[in-house]
């Protein structure tokens, strides 16, 4: 009988190196797009979340600013509002009594300035007096926005719009008014003079933005004041 044959196992073929060597290589590239992509995406996402969130830092400080000009009151102790270029000064209602607000540019940045709230007349006069010597670093003082190249305020009075600067129209005081801040001080009135500058109905605050806040152009908004007493 024949002898059968001892069977050889097949040989099994592996990989070459230079097939390794491609392999390796398609799955870099690969690897670097993919990760390409998702940088490109995070980049994306980030520059959004930034944008949304100077957008709502610029709402912010915009609705700050309505706030402060909807709570204007003339004491007739002080100056209701006052735009002198660069600064503007407003005396506002509180629950607790009255403050002096100032809003101006400095350095390329709109601050804010708030006193302690008072309501005491000789207090009220010395924030008001205070307010022309702020150097940005006082106390209540708040960085609103950044990146302000320039800033224009406008005032609208008897159905005009003009420069907040030109003199407006004016008023006499009352003998009531003027015998209640007499008697408020201790028989000192501390008032400015007989005549006064009437409150505007409603402001234009033009803002021009530039680099640091993340827009560009002029921001224009138009912004109403609180309804005042008739004076006599």
């Amino acid at each position: 009988m024949p002898t059968p044959r001892a069977r050889h196992p097949a040989r099994q073929r592996g990989f070459t190196l230079i097939e390794v060597l491609v392999s390796l290589l398609i799955l870099a590239v690969l690897a670097a797009t993919a990760w390409k992509g998702m940088d490109g995406i995070s980049t994306a996402r980030q520059v959004a979340d930034g944008n949304l969130k100077q957008t709502l830092r610029l709402q912010s400080v915009m609705t700050q600013m309505e706030a402060d000009l909807g709570q204007v009151i003339d004491t007739v102790i002080v100056n209701g509002l006052q735009f002198d270029g660069a600064h503007l000064r407003l005396t506002r209602r509180t629950a607790e009594g009255v403050q002096v607000v100032v809003w101006y540019v400095q350095r390329g940045r709109l601050l804010r300035w708030s006193s302690p709230v008072t309501y005491k007349v000789g207090e009220l006069q010395k924030y008001w007096m205070s307010s022309y010597q702020l150097r940005g670093k006082e106390p209540g003082t708040l960085t609103a926005l950044k990146g302000v190249e320039q800033w224009q305020v406008y005032c609208f009075r008897s159905g005009n719009m003009s420069n907040c600067q030109s003199t407006g129209n004016v008023f006499s005081q009352t003998a009531a008014a003027q015998g209640a801040a007499s008697g408020a001080t201790g028989g000192q009135s501390g008032l400015s003079g007989l005549l006064r500058e009437q409150l505007p109905n409603a402001l234009r605050s033009q803002l021009t933005l530039g680099e640091g806040s993340g827009f560009g152009g002029t921001l224009t908004r138009d912004m109403m004041l609180a309804p005042q007493p008739t004076q006599n």
